[in-house]
């Protein structure tokens, strides 16, 4: 079998109006309640007639200079063994393993053409 996508990442310069914009676009509930301010959109809340969905998360970029990205997360045993295998694929590795909170693990790397994957490792 193979990985599940898991987790979408809406990242940007204005956190707020990406939030605004999506959760009226498409009747998410963005809840904010965390240390970071990251908006999360609960799966429960999202799923399609057949009872398919993921949650993720909209959120403001730490530094002004980085372009606004939309990534998705495919579950990885080993984000460390995930990251090696994309560089010898010819991808590279972008961030991590980086403990992002309690339990979860991430890392993100680019295709050979340049587009952005991540990896997570939930506990």
């Amino acid at each position: 079998m193979g990985g599940a996508v898991v987790h979408f990442e809406i990242m940007g310069q204005d956190a707020g109006k990406l939030r605004a914009f999506y959760g009226e676009l498409f009747g998410w509930s963005v809840n904010t309640d965390n240390p970071f301010n990251y908006g999360t959109v609960d799966r429960t809340e999202n799923l399609s007639s057949q009872g398919i969905g993921i949650g993720g998360g909209i959120g403001q970029l730490p530094d002004a200079a980085m372009p606004g990205h939309v990534t998705v997360y495919v579950e990885v045993p080993d984000v460390e063994a995930a990251l090696v295998q994309a560089e010898s694929l010819g991808g590279t590795r972008l961030m991590g393993p980086e403990q992002v909170m309690e339990g979860v693990e991430i890392g993100m790397a680019s295709d050979p053409e340049g587009h952005v994957i991540g990896v997570i490792k939930a506990t």
